[in-house]
């Protein structure tokens, strides 16, 4: 999934009041990582950026689905044999993503892993897949077959070729975590930024709200607004750099795992919220579910807020968007 937020902060390394913002990217759970700190001093700051990238590699190691010895590998390397017993962490997000796939109907689907990759959007598409190919694809989704147990913490996939995977799910989970770890430790202002996912927390060392720019679609180079984010999350769902047009229609990189086929409508889904985790699950959900059904899912989360932007330029804010643009 592409989402793209651009972080501006005006000060880079500036102390006053005895704070200082230190920043490192760097390559996390197959994708960019922006770390900023605000502490007290530059060693603190760098210890504790030190500390952020430990715990997102903890929990990579745990939950990506591409590494072969991680215990969401090991479920889907026994779909159709037998359950395996998790970590509690891991058993919980995976129940909190099915609690997601039942609200969005399967708009979101942690077991969209298992779909075949019959849509590419690098150019090479010329014409779109068959019915009976787009049918195919989907035939091992369905989060219906994830059998979780409380009791002894196992999931078990029933078919055989099932897979699980959280993608950025993942990525907001752990900006949370680590979020919540930081606060803890008594660090006073940052923003873990998993490309795009974002966790903020405190002001800038100048006592200015972080400010979080919303790329224009239709010019990525631009910002369409920038929006001041004190303690939050905000991540975007997008379209506008992966998606191919066939008979005029735009069809997204975003694919509707209920039905094999892209999604079509929205070009931009940005969503601001309390935490990361379900801001990136519902961002994703909007894309796949379209304007209408997506701003109803919004409605049963009454902490969230979204800005849609859609194929033809309009934009719409849900009703409890409370941020001047």
């Amino acid at each position: 999934m592409n989402r793209f937020l651009f972080l501006f902060t005006l000060i880079c390394c500036f102390v006053t009041n005895a704070q200082v913002l230190r920043k490192k990217t760097t390559l996390l759970m197959g994708g960019r990582f922006d770390i900023s700190i605000v502490d007290k001093d530059s060693l603190s700051a760098v210890q504790n950026i030190d500390s952020v990238i430990a715990e997102i590699t903890r929990i990579e190691n745990l939950i990506s689905d591409w590494k072969p010895d991680s215990q969401v590998s090991k479920v889907n390397q026994n779909a159709g044999i037998q359950s395996v017993k998790v970590n509690r962490e891991v058993f919980q997000l995976t129940q909190r993503a099915i609690k997601l796939s039942e609200i969005t109907n399967g708009g979101f689907d942690i077991s969209f892993a298992a779909m075949d990759k019959i849509w590419k959007f690098d150019g090479s598409m010329t014409e779109m897949p068959s019915a009976e190919a787009i049918k195919k694809s989907v035939e091992k989704v369905g989060y219906q077959n994830i059998i979780l147990d409380s009791v002894q913490s196992t999931i078990f996939l029933k078919l055989k070729g099932m897979k699980i995977g959280f993608g950025a799910l993942g990525e907001g989970y752990a900006t949370d975590k680590c979020r919540a770890m930081m606060i803890e430790k008594g660090v006073q202002a940052g923003i873990i930024n998993g490309s795009g996912d974002m966790s903020t927390w405190g002001k800038q060392p100048n006592g200015q709200d972080w400010k979080i720019g919303i790329t224009n679609p239709f010019h990525p180079e631009k910002l369409l607004t920038a929006i001041p984010l004190k303690e939050g999350a905000v991540t975007t769902s997008g379209s506008y750099e992966k998606f191919v047009v066939f008979n005029g229609k735009r069809y997204s990189h975003i694919i509707n795992p209920a039905t094999g086929y892209p999604a079509t409508g929205l070009c931009s889904v940005t969503v601001f919220g309390p935490n990361a985790e379900t801001a990136n699950g519902l961002s994703t959900s909007i894309m796949v579910l379209g304007q209408k059904e997506g701003l109803l899912l919004l409605q049963k989360f009454h902490d969230y807020s979204c800005i849609l932007i859609t194929d033809k330029g309009n934009i719409i804010k849900s009703k409890n968007f409370s941020y001047k643009l």
